[in-house]
Parts: structure tokens; C-alpha cells; sequence
């Protein structure tokens, strides 16, 4: 007979805290053992043959583990999957908790997991493969050094202006730094040294993230992200970056059934509060990829500019070459968007909550055209597929 062991792992950099409990049914579950062991995948296929060895004669086990998504990344669910153990990472936010007072410790923690491992009171987080993984972290890298510059560039605007200068007009642009390179000639000679280092640090900075999207305009050539970039770019707001982004954060866009699913992977649907015949809305849920979510409020910004139906040069070259049915999906993508983001300020709502509400509708496009369910009846998508 076999029995399933439900084995809850609390992971931490220094130390991990195992409970590993027995799945009874119509009884309650049992503890086989607790246990805090060093940082090592190797401590938990030790404590798993402990509890094999202390199994009764003719019974055997099967193991599944889990652990919380965290800073470990997927590296400990390669390790015990690659021994042969069967390990799941769950998503923090959809894991079921203890109501009421709570005290936390490590062992709890893990007896909690475990729990829901037994229960299935979880949702499992995609694990990528390893192509996927290493262009997530690269694309990461570049947003950090973005990130980065952004600051840089307060530093500088700050720093000018503690000294008494202040620019008139659009800032960054070739005629403000030209600006800012000019004031070192009328500043002291150690406020002009200062200001040249800033200025020399952000021309390292802008060179490195040239470099960076040079990069990225070369990955997303690949044969196995190229169709899809291709078709991506075709969306008001939505360059290279944020294409490629997309694709190697969600993996596979078919795991979700319907667009508005996709968009709550993203913490982009609408939160509620209500009870009894309260109905009390709430903003958005804000749980799940929160990367792809800021990528997707700042594509929606970039669409909530301009006439509705007006295409750039820009957005004209990403759609050129692109299959007719895709480009009609997109403009109708662009055209309700922007129509939606107006309409709503109109009726009074603010720029914050007409953006996130735009960011949402634009995730329900996205996962409409990577999964194919652009609207075009099963005839004209086999059509199209066929080259029809």
C-alpha cells in the first residue's frame, strides 16, 4: 500500500525547517517528523530515506515537497527533481492561511505548507525552462541599470538645482544636457568637478543600456521567440523589451483559460471587499508578476496619448510584414484602448485608475494573440494557418 507524504519545506538562505506530514483519508493527518537542516538539497533526501526507513513492513511512500516562491529562485526544485523527488513551488499569495492569531515560526511555517500540500490549497508557480530563466534574468538586469539611471538623472536635476541653476523646457533631451554640460564653465571649480562626474557616469549608464537592447533586439531573433515578438510589437506601447518580457515571464500564455485570468496573474483585476448586501470595490489586487504588471502600466501610459486611430511611423514599421488578420486585431486592440482610457476620464475617473484599467484590458489582447483567440471564427483561423 502506498501512502503520500506531504513534506513542507520553509527555505532560507542559512537553514531550511522541514515537516513532513502523512496523508490520511477520512483521518486526521500525521506528523512523521520535524526537523531543521543546513541549507542543502542532500538534507532532504537524507530526512526522506529516514522516514522511509521508519515506514511499517509492506508500506510504502510516496514524497511530494513544496516551498514557497522566494529569493531560491527554481534552483532547489532542479536539484530535488533532478533526484527524483517530485517538488512543487507554490505562489505566496493563493497559499490558504491560519485565521486568527498566529505565531510565526519556521517549523509552523513549514507544517503550514505541508498542509497545503496535503489539501491542494495552493497554486503551483510555472517553472521555466532554462533558455526562458536566463533571458528573464538578463531582461532584469537591463530594467535594473534603467532603474538606475532614473535615479541618476534626479542626482543631477537635484544637484543644479541646489546650485541655483534651473532648465526651462523638456529635460534629457540633446539640447538640456548640452545645457548641463555647459554649466560647468560657470560653476566652482569643485561644483564643476562634481557635476562632470555625474554627467561622465550618465553617459556610462546610457552607453551600457544602448548595449543591453542591442542585445535584446538580438535575442528576441531567436527562432523561438521571433514569431511571437513579431506579433507582440504589433500593440500601441509595446517595443521589444516588453515583448520579449512578456513571453519569458508568463511561459506558457495556453496554462490560462481565458484572458481576465491572465490579466489576475498580473494583479491587474479589480480587488472587492463586500458582505451582507455591502458591496465595497477595491483597486487592483496588485498580487502576482509584479514585473510584467509595471511593464504593462507603463505600456498602458503610452497608449493613453494621442488621437484614437492614429498609428506612428513607429508602430507602422513593427506591423510591417505582419499577416493582415494580426494587424486587424492589433488596431482594434489600439483603437478600443485608447477610446476606453478618454471615455473614462470624461466620466470623471482619475488618470491612475483609467491607466491600470487600460493595462488590464491590454492584458485580455496579449493572451488573445499569443494563444490565437483573436476573434476570427475557426474557418478563418485554419485559413490563415494554412496560408490561405
Amino acid at each position: 500500500m502506498e501512502s503520500l507524504v506531504a513534506i513542507g519545506i520553509d527555505v532560507h538562505k542559512d537553514k531550511f525547517a522541514l515537516v513532513a506530514i502523512l496523508l490520511i483519508l477520512g483521518a486526521q493527518d500525521q506528523i512523521l517528523g520535524e526537523i531543521e537542516v543546513g541549507p542543502d538539497y542532500k538534507e532532504i533526501l537524507a530526512f526522506i530515506e529516514s522516514i522511509k526507513q521508519k515506514s511499517l513492513p509492506g508500506q510504502t511512500y510516496s514524497f511530494v515537497c513544496g516551498y514557497e516562491a522566494g529569493c531560491l529562485g527554481y534552483v532547489l526544485y532542479h536539484q530535488l527533481t533532478a533526484a527524483g523527488v517530485r517538488c512543487v513551488i507554490m505562489a505566496p499569495t493563493t497559499m490558504l492561511s491560519e485565521q486568527g492569531k498566529r505565531i510565526k515560526t519556521d517549523r509552523r511555517d513549514a507544517r503550514l505548507i505541508a498542509k497545503c500540500l496535503c489539501c491542494n490549497g495552493y497554486h503551483p508557480v510555472h517553472v521555466p525552462n532554462a533558455e526562458d530563466e536566463a533571458v528573464r534574468d538578463y531582461l532584469r538586469m537591463r530594467d535594473d541599470h534603467q532603474g538606475a539611471l532614473k535615479k541618476l538623472k534626479q542626482q543631477i536635476n537635484a544637484f543644479v538645482l541646489r546650485h541655483g541653476c534651473s532648465y526651462v523646457g523638456t529635460k534629457w533631451t540633446a539640447r538640456h544636457i548640452s545645457w548641463l554640460t555647459g554649466l560647468e564653465k560657470e560653476l566652482d571649480e569643485m561644483l564643476a568637478e562634481t557635476l562632470k562626474e555625474y554627467m561622465t557616469s550618465y553617459a556610462e549608464q546610457e552607453a551600457k543600456i544602448e548595449r543591453f537592447d542591442a542585445k535584446i533586439e538580438e535575442i528576441a531573433r531567436r527562432d523561438r521567440y521571433r514569431k511571437l515578438v513579431s506579433k507582440l510589437v504589433c500593440f500601441l506601447g509595446i517595443k521589444t523589451h516588453t515583448a520579449l518580457s512578456l513571453i519569458v515571464e508568463t511561459g506558457d500564455f495556453m496554462r490560462f483559460a481565458k484572458g481576465n485570468i491572465f490579466a489576475a496573474f498580473l494583479g491587474l483585476a479589480p480587488g472587492e471587499h463586500s458582505s451582507g448586501s455591502g458591496v465595497h470595490r477595491l483597486g487592483i489586487t496588485k498580487a502576482g508578476n509584479t514585473h510584467l504588471r509595471t511593464l504593462l502600466i507603463e505600456a498602458a501610459s503610452g497608449i493613453c496619448k494621442g488621437a484614437v486611430g492614429h498609428k506612428s511611423k513607429a508602430l507602422k514599421a513593427r506591423q510591417a510584414g505582419q499577416e493582415s488578420e494580426v494587424i486587424a486585431y492589433a488596431d482594434k486592440a489600439n483603437t478600443r484602448l485608447r477610446s476606453k482610457y478618454y471615455r473614462m476620464i470624461r466620466h470623471g475617473k482619475k488618470r491612475n485608475v483609467a491607466v491600470a484599467a487600460v493595462a488590464r484590458e491590454l492584458a485580455c489582447f496579449i493572451w488573445g494573440m499569443a494563444t490565437g483567440n483573436t476573434g476570427l471564427t475557426r474557418q478563418a483561423q485554419a485559413s490563415a494557418k494554412a496560408g490561405v
